[in-house]
C-alpha cells in the first residue's frame, strides 16, 4: 500500500486553525506586562524610577536579538546539510518555531506570569526569551526526525513538546528550586531524550531504500557550517540572556564564551585522530565544537571559575566527538534509534555533563568564594528555601536533570505513538530527506556540467563508516 504524502488539506488546515485558536487565546489571556504598557509611567513615579532605561527591554533586548537568530538562522541552517532535504531543514524549522512561540507563550504563562488578579498573562522582553527557548527543545528534537516526518507531524510533535517542556520547566525551575540559566537539563537533556524516543518509536527498518539521500554535498555542508558559526558566536547571549542582571550575567557569558573556545580545540584534535591519514571531519567541526556551550548551561552563572570552565569544554568537545565516532552507529545499529542529526552527541550527553557539572559546582558552594549575600542570590535562598544549604542544593539539581530526562523519555514514547498513527502524510522509506515531497524544487542542473562540490559528496550514516550529522 503507497502512503498519501499530499498535504493539499491537512497542512493547511493545522495551520490555519491553530494560527485562529492562538488569536483567540491571546485575546482571551495575553497581555502586556507592567513594562511594556502605557502604565510604565506610573510604574515609573511609584517606583521612584527615573529613566526609561531602567526597563526591562533595554537589559535583554540585546540578548533576545542573539537568541532569536540561533532559534531561525543557527537551528536552520545547521539543518542544511542533506544534499535533498535544505529546504526542509530551514523552512520547517521556520515553521515550527513560528508556531511554538506563539503556544510557548501561552502554556509557560499560564505556569510563570498569569497575574491571580485578572487571570490574565503578563508578557514582556523575558518572556520572548523564554518562549525561544522553549522552541530550542522542540526544534532539538526534530533533528533526530529531520527528513522522515511530514510538516503536520511537525507541528504535532510541537504542539505537545512545548507542553511538556512548560511542565517540567515549572518543576524544575518553581516547585524544586533548581537553578538552569542555559537549559543544560531543561532545554538540551530534554529536548534530546524527547526527540530521541520519538525517533526510536518511529523506527524505519527499511530507511535503507534513501541511504543515497542520505547524504551531504561540498555545499550543503558549508551552508551548514554557517549555522554553526551564528550558533558558536551567540551561544554566550544563549546561556546569559535570563540570568540575574549583573555579575551572575557577566559570569555566565564569560563561561560560556571559554567553554566552546575549548571545545573547539578539543574537536578539531579528536576528528584528526579518529580519521585516515589525519583529515578532519566536517561532521565533527560543525557540532561537537558546540558542546561547550550545551555543557556549561546549568552552571554558566556559577563561580566555576575561567580554568574550570574550559575544563567543561575540554571534557565535553572529547564526549561529543566520541559519540560520532562510535556511539551513533552502535544506537542505530543495536538500539534501533535513527538520530538523523545525531542530537544524543550535541545535546543529551553534553546536557547530563552540564546538570552533572551544575550539581557538583552548587554543592561545593561556599560563603568564602560567592560571600553570604552572594550565595543567597545567586541559588535564591530565600522564601520557601531559606534554610537550603549547598550541598542541599546541589542533590535538588541533580534532581532536576533526573526529572528533565523523565519527562523527554516518557513524553517522547507518548507523542512517539500519536505520530505513528497512519494519519500524517508521512514520507514511505524510499522518500525520505527528499524536499520534492512536499516542496515545489527548482529543476535540477545539467548532470553533464559538473556543480559546486558535487564531486565530494559523503554519507551522513548509514553504516560504521558512514558518518551521522548533529543539530543543535
Amino acid at each position: 500500500m503507497v502512503k498519501n504524502t499530499n498535504i493539499r488539506i491537512s497542512l493547511p488546515a493545522v495551520c490555519f486553525v491553530w494560527q485562529i485558536a492562538m488569536i483567540i487565546l491571546f485575546g482571551v489571556f495575553i497581555r502586556y506586562n507592567e513594562e511594556s504598557d502605557t502604565h510604565w509611567i506610573e510604574t515609573r513615579k511609584k517606583n521612584n524610577i527615573s529613566t526609561d532605561l531602567e526597563n526591562d527591554f533595554y537589559y535583554r533586548y540585546a540578548s533576545f536579538q542573539d537568541v532569536h537568530v540561533m532559534i531561525f538562522v543557527g537551528f536552520g541552517f545547521l539543518m542544511t546539510f542533506l544534499k535533498r532535504y535544505s529546504f526542509g531543514g530551514v523552512g520547517f524549522n521556520f515553521l515550527i518555531a513560528a508556531f511554538g512561540i506563539q503556544w510557548a507563550l501561552l502554556m509557560q504563562g499560564w505556569f510563570h506570569s498569569l497575574d491571580k488578579e485578572d487571570w490574565k498573562i503578563k508578557i514582556g522582553i523575558e518572556n520572548l526569551i523564554n518562549a525561544d527557548f522553549c522552541v530550542a527543545g522542540c526544534l532539538i528534537a526534530y533533528g533526530a526526525c529531520l527528513g522522515k516526518v511530514s510538516p503536520v507531524q511537525l507541528m504535532v510533535l510541537t504542539l505537545f513538546g512545548v507542553t511538556l517542556y512548560a511542565v517540567e520547566e515549572y518543576i524544575i525551575l518553581s516547585l524544586l528550586h533548581v537553578r538552569d540559566a542555559g537549559g543544560s537539563m531543561v532545554i538540551h537533556t530534554f529536548g534530546a531524550y524527547y526527540g530521541l524516543t520519538i525517533s526510536w518509536v518511529l523506527y524505519r527498518p527499511l530507511l535503507s531504500q534513501s541511504n543515497h539521500l542520505q547524504r551531504s554535498v561540498y555545499h550543503s555542508d558549508v551552508f551548514a557550517m554557517i549555522g554553526t558559526l551564528f550558533l558558536w558566536m551567540f551561544w554566550p547571549s544563549f546561556n546569559s540572556a535570563i540570568a540575574d542582571h549583573g555579575d551572575g550575567q557577566h559570569r555566565a557569558a564569560i563561561n560560556t564564551y571559554l567553554s566552546l573556545a575549548a571545545s573547539v580545540l578539543t574537536t578539531f584534535a579528536l576528528s584528526s585522530l579518529s580519521k585516515k591519514y589525519g583529515k578532519l571531519d566536517m561532521v565533527h567541526i560543525q557540532n561537537a565544537t558546540l558542546a561547550g556551550g550545551v555543557a556549561m548551561g546549568t552552571a554558566s552563572e556559577f563561580m566555576i571559575t575561567p580554568y574550570g570552565s574550559l575544563i567543561v569544554g575540554f571534557c565535553s568537545g572529547i564526549v561529543s566527538t566520541l559519540g560520532y565516532v562510535f556511539l551513533t552507529p552502535f544506537m542505530e545499529k543495536t538500539l534501533k534509534i535513527q538520530d538523523t542529526c545525531g542530537i544524543h552527541n550535541l545535546h543529551a550527553m553534553p546536557g547530563v555533563i552540564g546538570g552533572i557539572v551544575g550539581a557538583v559546582t552548587a554543592a561545593c558552594a561556599s560563603e568564602s568564594v560567592y560571600g553570604h549575600e552572594g550565595l543567597i542570590k545567586m541559588f535564591g535562598f530565600e522564601g520557601k528555601v531559606s534554610n537550603r544549604t549547598a550541598s542541599v542544593q546541589g542533590g535538588y539539581q541533580a534532581a532536576g536533570l533526573f526529572v528533565a530526562m523523565a519527562f523527554g523519555l516518557v513524553g517522547g514514547a507518548l507523542v512517539g505513538g500519536i505520530l505513528k498513527l497512519p494519519i500524517w502524510g508521512d514520507p514511505t522509506d524510499s522518500n525520505c530527506f527528499d524536499d520534492d515531497i512536499y516542496w515545489e524544487v527548482p529543476e535540477e542542473e545539467d548532470e553533464n556540467i559538473p556543480a559546486f562540490g558535487h564531486q565530494n559528496m559523503h554519507h551522513v550514516g548509514r553504516t560504521p563508516d558512514v558518518h551521522h550529522r548533529s543539530h543543535v
